[in-house]
C-alpha cells in the first residue's frame, strides 16, 4: 500500500499529500503525519483515498469521544485536537482569500470558539424502519451512505436529546406509521425542546396516544409536519412556552417556529453578534442595511444600539416573524422590514432601499454576488460580511475591492460547528473611494 506525509487539509477536513504529482486527499489524516492509505476513487489529477494505518502520528491526534466515529457522518473531525481544529479551519480561510480572491486581510481576528461538544441546538434526524436491524434507527447518516447510523448517543447534541436517542426509536417502532415517518426535526429553545415529525401519513388515534405520552414523560413538544415546513403545527402540548433564543447582551429575545431557520450553536452565536455589532457600530442617526435578515438575528441588535435598520429577505414567512420579533422587542419603530430576492439584485432594486449608512451581509453558502455587483456609488462606508463558505466570501470579497472601493480592513473564522470541517467567518470591509 502506498504512504504519504500529510500536508495539510483541506476545506472537507481530508488529509492532502501528492504521489508522482498527483494530488492524494485521504480521509481520516492529520497535517504533519505519514499514514498508509487506500485509493477508493481515481480521477485524472487527483485521487481520494481512507487512512488504513498512522505511522507517524500528529501530537494534534486525540481520541474520538463517540462510539460511533468513523461510521456516522455527522462529525468527520473528532480525531484532530479542537484548539487545533481551530487553527486549521483559520489557515484554510486564509487560503481562499488569498488563491481565489488575492487578498490579504488587514486584521486577522481572534477566531470565535468556545465547547466542543454538547452544542448543536439543532438538527436534522433520519428515521428508518430496518427490521434486519431490529427495527426502527433514529439518526444521522453514516459517512458517505444513505444508511442511517445505528447511534445510541450522540456527542454534539445536548445530553437530554442524546439521552432521547433510544426512547425515540422504541416510540417510533410501537407506530402504526413507523415505516412513513422518514425524518425528526429537533429544536431547542430556551424553555422548551421542540421535536417536528415529518409524517408522510397522520398518525391514528392509538399513535395519538402514544406520542401524547411520551411528550409528558420526556418534557419534548411534539410537532406534525404532513408536508412542507410551512405546515408543521404544534400537536402536543398545545399550551406552554414558545420557542426562543437569547441574545442578552441586546436584551433581546427571538422567537421563531421549529423548522424556520436559526443557528445551531446558540452561545457562538451570542459572541458571534457581539463581534458583528463592534465592527459594524451602529449608532442613533444612522440608516443600516441587513440583507439576507432571516428572522432578525443581527437587525434586531442593530436596532438596539439606536440606529435605524431596513432588513431584506427572500421569505416572506420569515420577514413576517422578524417583524414579529421588532414588536415583540419594543423595537418595531427603529425596524422595517421588506420582501426582495437578493439573488436577483440589481442596482436599481438595491437603490429603491433608499440611503445605507452601513451595511451587514449574512446570506447562505452561495454568497451574495448580485448584492455586491450592484452596489452603486453610494454604498455604505462599512460593510461586515457574514460567511457560511470562504468560496463564495472569496469571490465577493474580491469584487467588493477591486471593483467597488472597499479594503477588507479585517476577517476572521467562526467555528460554529466544532469536529466538522465546516467554517464560517466575518470580515469587515470599509470604504476607501468613490468608483
Amino acid at each position: 500500500m502506498p504512504t504519504g506525509i500529510i500536508a495539510s487539509l483541506d476545506h472537507e477536513g481530508r488529509g492532502v499529500t501528492t504521489l508522482d504529482g498527483k494530488t492524494i486527499f485521504v480521509d481520516g489524516a492529520l497535517p504533519g503525519e505519514r499514514v498508509e492509505y487506500a485509493v477508493y476513487r481515481r480521477k485524472p489529477s487527483y485521487e481520494q483515498a481512507r487512512t488504513l494505518r498512522v505511522l507517524e502520528e500528529s501530537s494534534d491526534r486525540v481520541s474520538p469521544p463517540c462510539p460511533h466515529f468513523g461510521v456516522c457522518g455527522g462529525c468527520s473531525m473528532q480525531h484532530f485536537d479542537p484548539v487545533a481544529q481551530v487553527a486549521a479551519k483559520q489557515r484554510l480561510f486564509e487560503d481562499h482569500l488569498w488563491h481565489l480572491g488575492e487578498l490579504r486581510a488587514g486584521q486577522l481576528y481572534a477566531p470565535i470558539h468556545g465547547q466542543a461538544w454538547a452544542y448543536r441546538y439543532r438538527a436534522r434526524l433520519s428515521v428508518r424502519f430496518v427490521p434486519k436491524k431490529g427495527g426502527v434507527l433514529v439518526g444521522f447518516h453514516e459517512r458517505k451512505s444513505s444508511f442511517v447510523a445505528d447511534m445510541r448517543q450522540c456527542e454534539i447534541l445536548p445530553p437530554h436529546l442524546s439521552s432521547l436517542l433510544l426512547p425515540l426509536r422504541e416510540l417510533i417502532g410501537r407506530l402504526s406509521i413507523r415505516d412513513r415517518l422518514p425524518q425528526i426535526e429537533v429544536a431547542v429553545g430556551e424553555r422548551l425542546t421542540a421535536l417536528v415529525l415529518r409524517v408522510l401519513e397522520l398518525p391514528e388515534a392509538e399513535d395519538e396516544v402514544l406520542l401524547r405520552d411520551f411528550a409528558d414523560r420526556h418534557g419534548v413538544v411534539f410537532y406534525l409536519q404532513p408536508k412542507g415546513p410551512a405546515t408543521a403545527y404544534r400537536f402536543h402540548p398545545l399550551t406552554g412556552p414558545r420557542l426562543s433564543y437569547l441574545l442578552p447582551d441586546f436584551d433581546v429575545e427571538h422567537f421563531f417556529s421549529p423548522t424556520e431557520f436559526t443557528q445551531v450553536n446558540h452561545s457562538i452565536n451570542r459572541v458571534l453578534v457581539r463581534r458583528a455589532m463592534s465592527l459594524l457600530e451602529p449608532r442613533p442617526g444612522e440608516r443600516v442595511g441587513d440583507m439576507f435578515c432571516g428572522l432578525g438575528n443581527f437587525s434586531l441588535p442593530i436596532a438596539r444600539c439606536g440606529a435605524r435598520v431596513l432588513g431584506v429577505e427572500g421569505s416572506a414567512e420569515l420577514v413576517s416573524r422578524a417583524a414579529e420579533n421588532a414588536a415583540a422587542n419594543g423595537l418595531g419603530d427603529l425596524a422595517e422590514y421588506r420582501v426582495a430576492n437578493l439573488f436577483e439584485a440589481t442596482a436599481e432594486t438595491v437603490s429603491a432601499f433608499g440611503k445605507l449608512d452601513k451595511m451587514l451581509i449574512d446570506p447562505p453558502r452561495d454568497g451574495a454576488l448580485q448584492l455586491v455587483k450592484a452596489l452603486a456609488a453610494d454604498a455604505p462606508r462599512r460593510i461586515v460580511y457574514i460567511s457560511c463558505s470562504p468560496p463564495s466570501l472569496a469571490r465577493d470579497a474580491s469584487i467588493l475591492v477591486s471593483q467597488k472601493g472597499y479594503r477588507l480592513a479585517g476577517a476572521g473564522v467562526v467555528n460554529m460547528f466544532p469536529n466538522t470541517s465546516h467554517v464560517e467567518s466575518i470580515a469587515l470591509f470599509e470604504r476607501v473611494a468613490a468608483r
